[in-house]
């Protein structure tokens, strides 16, 4: 049946808001403007909204399997769907890992089962994500793989690494790094600097991060494949990616909000709900992703997405696990904190979570044009609310944005045509 949302404002290309209405059949977009006509369809009333493409996530964790009591398939995508994300990645830190084609096929079907919204899964570079025993990339992206990553854990041994971007660049797929080497760590908790000598806690020195991306982009160039970094967060790693796609190299690079949003002299107490890896860093790294973001050194935001339980998450930094979650308020906080303040337009935000995102894996969503996907988001610009993280849909509760205030939530989302949101009346 042919649907039409009507009264809607998109964003066009000068960044304005224009009145449009949008025709759907068969999950796909078929007309939009002014003039689309409402006869004999069903009618999805806009009052007014913005409306934007589905946002496309390329960093998240829905711990299915293995981890349920953390996230499930369907409690991670729900809470996707409630943030406006219609297209999700799934990294391969489950278990059993997406090692092999039995693996892939496993995780393949529980997604079927489970998920309301796209979820394309990654496949491990290294069996079991260990860093030594390789995978096949060439079975694994027959089996779906949409990129190959060892996310959670930096891989160690340049030749592991060398070779999977070897075999990636022949099958034409992305090597998605957590850069992190291991030997300089050292125990931290947060970031080495002001703020963890205060607290009495060990920090984590920026160079764990940016000499592994500096190592990486020199074996993406050696083995002429295409590489893309996760959750960059120093001013060292984003010189490094500037400087690599300046020599030509073919790499990509992320952002999270929080990397955005917050540096170490944030965090309150020795909480463990401000404990991500990587870790909040100091104010002049904060600046240099905003400054990367704005240039396109840094091509995309993706939200790392990492549900943990209240028990985990209830104690001190020494011995909870990482990660926050961050589907249901990514948008609302960068559209209150970087939009309503006139540091970005509205375009870049939805082009930075949609568009830019697929880009990088060759995806075809992530945009409002005719004959595209019927993914969509309708957001209510004006709503203010409280973030209450006992709300969430998400499992997780392990936020360090609980009591924020923001602007601009989803209302609606939909995908291939059909709602899987909707905001309660």
């Amino acid at each position: 049946m042919k649907k039409v949302l009507q009264n809607v404002q998109v964003v066009n290309e000068q960044s304005e808001l224009e009145t449009v209405n949008v025709a759907i059949e068969n999950g796909k977009i078929t007309a939009i403007g002014a003039d689309v006509t409402l006869d004999g369809a069903a009618i999805i009333e806009g009052n007014g909204h913005l409306l934007s493409p589905g946002f496309v996530d390329v960093h998240t964790h829905l711990r299915e399997p293995g981890f349920e009591h953390k996230e499930t398939i369907a409690t991670g995508t729900a809470s996707a769907a409630k943030g406006g994300f219609t297209t999700i990645c799934a990294m391969p830190n489950t278990k059993p890992v997406p090692d092999s084609v039995e693996n892939m096929e496993l995780i393949n079907g529980l997604i079927k089962e489970s998920a309301v919204i796209r979820v394309l899964p990654y496949g491990s570079l290294t069996k079991d994500i260990s860093g030594e025993v390789r995978t096949s990339i060439e079975e694994l992206k027959a089996q779906g793989a949409v990129a190959f990553s060892d996310d959670g854990v930096g891989i160690q041994l340049a030749s592991t690494m060398y070779e999977q971007m070897k075999e990636a660049a022949k099958h034409d797929v992305v090597v998605v790094a957590h850069c992190e080497d291991n030997s300089l760590i050292y125990d931290g908790v947060m970031h080495e600097g002001t703020r963890n000598v205060e607290l009495g806690l060990p920090g984590i020195p920026s160079i764990c991060e940016s000499v592994q991306i500096a190592r990486d982009v020199l074996l993406a160039e050696a083995a002429g494949a295409r590489y893309h970094v996760c959750h960059v967060s120093t001013k060292e790693s984003v010189r490094a990616v500037r400087d690599a796609k300046a020599a030509g190299i073919r790499v990509t690079a992320e952002v999270c909000p929080h990397h955005l949003l917050l540096e170490e002299m944030d965090i309150p107490s020795d909480d463990a709900n401000w404990k991500m890896n990587p870790p909040l860093r100091a104010k002049d790294d904060k600046d240099s992703l905003h400054a990367a973001l704005l240039d396109g050194t840094i091509d995309c935001i993706a939200t790392d997405h990492a549900p943990h339980t209240v028990e985990e998450k209830c104690c001190g930094m020494v011995g909870a696990p990482f990660g926050i979650v961050g589907f249901e308020t990514a948008f609302p906080l960068l559209y209150t904190q970087f939009v309503e303040t006139g540091k970005w337009t509205l375009k870049q935000l939805i082009d930075w979570m949609s568009v830019k995102a697929a880009q990088i894996f060759d995806l075809p969503y992530g945009t409002l044009e005719v004959g595209a996907s019927a993914d969509m988001i309708l957001i209510d610009l004006n709503k203010e609310q409280t973030i209450n993280a006992e709300g969430f849909v998400s499992k997780g509760r392990n936020t360090p944005f609980n009591g924020w205030v923001a602007k601009g939530w989803p209302v609606v989302t939909i995908f291939e045509g059909n709602i899987v949101y909707q905001e309660a009346e």
